[in-house]
Parts: structure tokens; sequence; C-alpha cells
């Protein structure tokens, strides 16, 4: 775990009870909002979670621009629409268990815990997960439930799940996720060569059976698979 991240972080907590509160308002208005994320819960989502805490500190001045901040081992925080984007389309519901492949800082979780009952999330590079799990854990996400693991194999134990987030890119999609997704319910990933651009997918399980439909071209890190 880092220390030193997480005794800034603690320091942030109790020093200043929100210094970038005001940038954060004028992120959801304006890359948001304008960009046609409509979903009230989401944007209040948005609004609630500090991004700041889920980036290093020499990035937190950027914490709230319209781009992607690596966050070290080759990893990165997605851009602000993206993630409200692809919380958006899943159509989370206050009654929903989620799960999470590529738990990353913990931003994404951070935002799925606001808005449903349950968040699995699975980060398979050891520090960026037990950083992130104590991250969350002490910012008040109880309801983020967190495991270092590869995330192609899911999460049997706790499924079916409502909804599935990817946050990595893969070749395919990956079955054990399409057989723990509940019937009727969405998960979105995104599909392609990892050193291309991809096509974030939203698949939806209807009859037991996948059904996917490309939304639009994007750049994530690659899904990392275990040795």
């Amino acid at each position: 775990m880092d220390f030193h991240w997480l005794f800034i972080l603690v320091f942030i907590l109790f020093s200043q009870e929100d210094p970038f509160k005001e940038e954060r308002h004028e992120m959801v208005k304006n890359q948001l909002e304008r960009r046609g994320i409509e979903s009230t819960s989401v944007l209040n989502a948005m609004r609630s979670v500090k991004r700041h805490l889920f980036v290093p500190p020499q990035s937190q001045k950027h914490a709230y621009k319209d781009s992607p901040l690596p966050i070290g081992y080759g990893q990165t925080i997605s851009q602000p629409y993206i993630v409200a984007y692809m919380t958006e389309i899943i159509d989370p519901q206050p009654d929903f268990k989620v799960l999470e492949i590529g738990t990353g800082s913990g931003y994404q979780a951070a935002v799925l815990g606001k808005l449903v009952k349950e968040v699995y999330t699975i980060e398979i590079v050891e520090e960026l997960g037990n950083a992130a799990a104590s991250r969350l854990k002490s910012t008040g996400y109880d309801n983020v439930k967190t495991k270092v693991a590869d995330g192609y194999f899911g999460w049997e134990e706790h499924a079916p799940f409502d909804a599935i987030v990817v946050t990595a890119a893969a070749e395919f999609i990956p079955p054990p996720l399409i057989k723990q997704l509940k019937n009727g319910g969405k998960m979105i990933i995104p599909v392609g060569s990892p050193f291309m651009t991809q096509m974030l997918t939203l698949v939806e399980k209807k009859g037991g059976k996948p059904i996917t439909k490309t939304l639009f071209p994007v750049r994530f890190v690659p899904f990392t698979r275990e040795d």
C-alpha cells in the first residue's frame, strides 16, 4: 500500500472540507450535462464523489479536467465523461448488485457505490487493489467490496449481477462475465485490440443470451491477465 498517498488523502480530508467543490460542479456542468448525460442520480453521484482523492497527489490539480490521468503501474483513471457515460448506460438502481472489473484507484467503484446497493470490484495489480481498498474504506464506501484477482473469471460466489462494468480493453467478452450477468442485465465493456482504438460495447442478456451493440470508439488500458 502507498502510505504516502494515503497520508495525503487523510490530511486533505481533515484539513479542508472540500477544496475542489467548485471545480467538480463545473466539471459536471461543462463536461457531462452539456455532452448529454441526463440521469439525475448519475450527475449527483459525479458531483458528490471527490475525484481528487482518487488520483496521485501530483495530479490533483488536474483531477477535474476532461482527460484520463495516470495512477501508476501503467494504469489510468478514466476521464469523467466516460465514467459518467458507462455508469448511466447500465441504468443503475438502488437495489442493484454490480460487478466492476478493473478497480484502478477506486473512482468508478465509488461512483457506483453512491447509486447501488452493492459493488464488487476486482483489480489484478495487487498494489493498486490494496491501495484502492484502503482508500474506499477511509472515504466511507462501505458497500464496495474489493478483491485482488484476475477479473476474467468475475466473482462467481456473488453472482448473478444486475450489471457489470469493465474498465479495461478485452479482445473478446469473457464468457464467465456473460454467465454471471443476470438475465435482463447489462454489461459495458471496451472490446478490441489493447494497442489500437477499441469499441465501447453494450451487452444485454435476454433469454439467457448476450445481445451486443457497439457504441463509439474509445482507448482503454489492456485487460490484464494472470500469467
